[in-house]
């Protein structure tokens, strides 16, 4: 089987998107020696193509022009030709972003529906325009999959698709994401950072839907009841301005007077985030709505204590190995952060179980499940 993957997310390790296509397409190539895999990329004038392309992987670019237009182009336009080019027998989208037609069977992966279901995403007339293209373009895919089962619910209703052309497959970590501290690497990085002895963590993005407020709402309690001690530490780029997608931050923190407990630290290097995790005393995600939530996995394989909230599909990442609240509940989130630190069995436990919990994931059972999916559309394809 010859399979062409839009390779559009490639040279972005740090978004989820490219996460997952290079973490699925190694573990495949690892796996299945008579799989031949040929990435499509958009090649705008003057890029250096794509890095870290595993041994064996081909790789065929596709003209196009940079910016949105150039996007869609490609996706519409410029990935299905090259398919066609390269002979391929199928073709895997691993983002919402699939074209209305295909020359061959196509499985596109549905990561989440927050941009079609968050109503601020969703104001501007381009914002619509896209939503409508893309979700045409799932419900004319041979399957869909998708990163848990609450987005396979999500998908079933909103884009009433059948349920058996939805499939869940969970995501994982990297071996990087460990217990085990690295000592001269994690001072390093701790340095870096310049981060305190002892702190609480946040790592993601800052859209509305991360729900970060919240948390600094829950902050008001903590402050009070650990001080200046356990900071609140915001990771990840900070929002350059203020919209109907990113809150004032800044201005919130103010109103709410804890200036003194919150620290931003800015961007963090991708290789920098498992010292980060491992030397949290806990860490925080407070999102409203998630595929996966691949963030509470990292910090659990790190052997991190979790509070997470109930919404979408963090509860099944979490399992029992944290605290999933309610997203609204600033008071519960607050009383779940403040019991991981100041109740030292609790701790110790938490640490165990995410560990334990983390294991049950991992990138070869993911590329199995991808493979099935693959078979039977391959297979249904030539009958």
């Amino acid at each position: 089987m010859h399979l062409a993957v839009n390779a559009y997310f490639w040279n972005r390790p740090n978004s989820g998107s490219g996460q997952y296509t290079r973490s699925l397409v190694t573990t495949l190539r690892q796996m299945v020696s008579d799989l031949q895999i040929t990435l499509i990329y958009p090649q705008v004038a003057g890029d250096a193509g794509l890095q870290d392309v595993p041994s064996g992987v081909k790789v065929f670019p596709a003209p196009t022009r940079p910016g949105y237009l150039g996007k869609v182009w490609f996706e519409q336009w410029g990935f299905p030709g090259a398919c066609t080019a390269v002979h391929a027998d199928i073709a895997h989208i691993p983002y919402w972003g699939g074209p209305l037609r295909s020359p061959i069977p196509q499985v596109v992966t549905v990561h989440d529906l927050t941009t079609m279901l968050v109503p601020e995403y969703r104001r501007k007339a381009g914002a619509r325009l896209y939503n409508a293209l893309v979700a045409a373009s799932a419900r004319g895919a041979d399957h869909i999959i998708t990163d848990s089962h609450a987005s396979k619910e999500e998908i079933v209703m909103h884009l009433h698709i059948p349920v058996e052309k939805v499939s869940p497959i969970h995501l994982a970590v990297t071996a990087v994401y460990r217990p085990q501290p690295n000592s001269l690497l994690d001072m390093a990085v701790l340095r870096k950072y310049d981060l305190p002895d002892f702190y609480v963590l946040y790592l993601g993005g800052y859209e509305l839907h991360k729900n970060v407020t919240t948390l600094l709402l829950a902050w008001t309690y903590v402050g009070q009841a650990l001080g200046d001690e356990y900071p609140l530490i915001l990771a990840g780029k900070k929002p350059e301005s203020i919209s109907d997608s990113y809150p004032d931050y800044d201005g919130y923190i103010q109103k709410l007077g804890i200036s003194d407990y919150v620290r931003w630290i800015g961007y963090v290097d991708e290789g920098d985030k498992p010292s980060l995790y491992r030397n949290a005393e806990t860490f925080v995600f407070p999102s409203r709505r998630e595929g996966f939530g691949l963030p509470v996995l990292e910090a659990l394989a790190c052997g991190t204590p979790v509070v997470t909230t109930s919404a979408t599909s963090l509860p099944e990442v979490v399992g029992e190995a944290g605290f999933a609240v309610d997203p609204d509940d600033a008071r519960g989130m607050a009383g779940a952060i403040i019991a991981t630190i100041v109740q030292d069995d609790l701790a110790k436990e938490l640490r165990a179980t995410a560990v334990t919990q983390a294991a049950k994931f991992s990138w070869a059972d993911t590329a199995v499940q991808t493979l099935h999916v693959y078979d039977k559309v391959f297979n249904r394809s030539r009958r």
